[in-house]
Protein backbone atom coordinates (compact mmCIF):
# COMPACT_ATOMS: atom_id res chain seq x y z
CA UNK A 1 0.00 0.00 0.00
CA UNK A 2 1.33 3.39 -0.98
CA UNK A 3 1.43 5.90 1.86
CA UNK A 4 2.15 9.59 1.45
CA UNK A 5 2.82 12.05 4.26
CA UNK A 6 2.94 15.79 3.63
CA UNK A 7 4.59 18.35 5.86
CA UNK A 8 5.82 21.93 5.76
CA UNK A 9 2.59 23.89 5.59
CA UNK A 10 1.92 26.98 7.67
CA UNK A 11 1.14 30.67 7.69
CA UNK A 12 3.25 32.98 5.53
CA UNK A 13 2.99 36.58 4.43
CA UNK A 14 2.39 37.50 0.79
CA UNK A 15 5.65 37.39 -1.11
CA UNK A 16 7.08 34.81 1.25
CA UNK A 17 8.21 31.22 0.70
CA UNK A 18 7.44 27.75 2.00
CA UNK A 19 8.76 24.31 1.15
CA UNK A 20 6.39 21.37 1.32
CA UNK A 21 7.63 17.80 1.63
CA UNK A 22 5.93 14.57 0.62
CA UNK A 23 7.50 11.38 1.91
CA UNK A 24 6.38 8.19 0.21
CA UNK A 25 6.46 4.58 1.30
CA UNK A 26 5.17 1.38 -0.25
CA UNK A 27 6.13 2.32 -3.81
CA UNK A 28 6.57 -0.91 -5.73
CA UNK A 29 8.59 0.43 -8.63
CA UNK A 30 10.44 3.48 -9.89
CA UNK A 31 7.70 4.30 -12.42
CA UNK A 32 5.57 6.50 -10.20
CA UNK A 33 4.57 10.05 -10.96
CA UNK A 34 4.22 12.24 -7.86
CA UNK A 35 1.96 15.25 -8.01
CA UNK A 36 1.06 18.19 -5.82
CA UNK A 37 -2.54 19.34 -5.74
CA UNK A 38 -4.42 21.96 -3.76
CA UNK A 39 -7.97 22.63 -2.70
CA UNK A 40 -9.23 25.98 -1.48
CA UNK A 41 -12.49 26.31 0.45
CA UNK A 42 -15.45 26.01 -1.88
CA UNK A 43 -13.31 25.11 -4.86
CA UNK A 44 -12.41 21.91 -6.66
CA UNK A 45 -9.09 20.23 -6.14
CA UNK A 46 -6.61 21.30 -8.79
CA UNK A 47 -3.22 20.12 -9.97
CA UNK A 48 -0.27 22.37 -9.19
CA UNK A 49 2.87 20.46 -10.17
CA UNK A 50 3.91 16.94 -11.06
CA UNK A 51 7.17 15.06 -11.33
CA UNK A 52 7.60 12.08 -13.60
CA UNK A 53 9.65 9.02 -12.73
CA UNK A 54 12.50 10.33 -14.85
CA UNK A 55 12.58 13.46 -12.60
CA UNK A 56 13.37 15.56 -15.65
CA UNK A 57 9.73 15.47 -16.74
CA UNK A 58 7.94 18.20 -14.79
CA UNK A 59 4.54 19.80 -15.22
CA UNK A 60 3.27 23.03 -13.67
CA UNK A 61 -0.07 24.74 -13.75
CA UNK A 62 -0.10 28.19 -15.33
CA UNK A 63 -1.03 29.74 -12.00
CA UNK A 64 2.23 28.66 -10.33
CA UNK A 65 4.68 28.44 -13.22
CA UNK A 66 7.79 30.46 -12.45
CA UNK A 67 6.98 30.62 -8.71
CA UNK A 68 6.83 26.96 -7.62
CA UNK A 69 9.46 24.30 -8.17
CA UNK A 70 9.01 20.55 -7.76
CA UNK A 71 12.01 18.36 -7.01
CA UNK A 72 12.88 15.07 -5.39
CA UNK A 73 15.41 13.29 -3.22
CA UNK A 74 15.17 9.64 -4.18
CA UNK A 75 17.40 8.53 -1.34
CA UNK A 76 14.81 9.94 1.07
CA UNK A 77 11.76 8.93 -1.01
CA UNK A 78 10.69 12.54 -0.74
CA UNK A 79 9.27 15.02 -3.23
CA UNK A 80 9.41 18.72 -2.46
CA UNK A 81 7.38 21.70 -3.57
CA UNK A 82 9.29 24.95 -3.17
CA UNK A 83 6.80 27.80 -3.21
CA UNK A 84 8.11 31.32 -3.71
CA UNK A 85 6.41 34.69 -4.21
CA UNK A 86 3.33 33.34 -2.48
CA UNK A 87 0.01 35.09 -2.97
CA UNK A 88 -3.20 35.06 -0.92
CA UNK A 89 -4.84 33.04 -3.70
CA UNK A 90 -2.34 30.24 -3.04
CA UNK A 91 -4.10 29.60 0.28
CA UNK A 92 -5.36 26.03 0.27
CA UNK A 93 -4.86 22.54 1.63
CA UNK A 94 -2.03 21.02 -0.37
CA UNK A 95 -2.00 17.29 -1.11
CA UNK A 96 0.55 15.05 -2.71
CA UNK A 97 -0.53 12.10 -4.80
CA UNK A 98 1.13 9.18 -6.52
CA UNK A 99 0.34 6.74 -9.28
CA UNK A 100 2.03 4.69 -11.94
CA UNK A 101 2.29 6.31 -15.32
CA UNK A 102 2.92 9.63 -16.94
CA UNK A 103 2.95 12.85 -14.95
CA UNK A 104 -0.38 14.61 -14.94
CA UNK A 105 -2.22 17.50 -13.33
CA UNK A 106 -5.52 15.66 -13.40
CA UNK A 107 -6.97 14.55 -10.08
CA UNK A 108 -8.48 11.45 -11.66
CA UNK A 109 -5.03 10.23 -12.74
CA UNK A 110 -3.96 9.54 -9.16
CA UNK A 111 -5.09 6.79 -6.85
CA UNK A 112 -2.99 7.35 -3.73
CA UNK A 113 -3.26 10.52 -1.69
CA UNK A 114 -1.78 12.04 1.42
CA UNK A 115 -3.77 13.67 4.18
CA UNK A 116 -2.91 17.23 3.17
CA UNK A 117 -1.17 20.19 4.76
CA UNK A 118 -2.63 23.67 5.16
CA UNK A 119 -0.94 26.65 3.53
CA UNK A 120 -2.25 30.09 4.44
CA UNK A 121 -0.92 33.23 2.78
CA UNK A 122 -2.02 36.29 4.67
CA UNK A 123 -0.67 39.49 6.17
Amino acid sequence: EVQLVESGGGLVQPGGSLRLSCTASGLTSDDYAIGWFRQAPGKEREGVACLGSSVTWKLYSDSVKGRFTISSDKAKNTVYLQMDSLRPEDTAVYYCAADLGRPSLLVRAFGSWGQGTQVTVSS
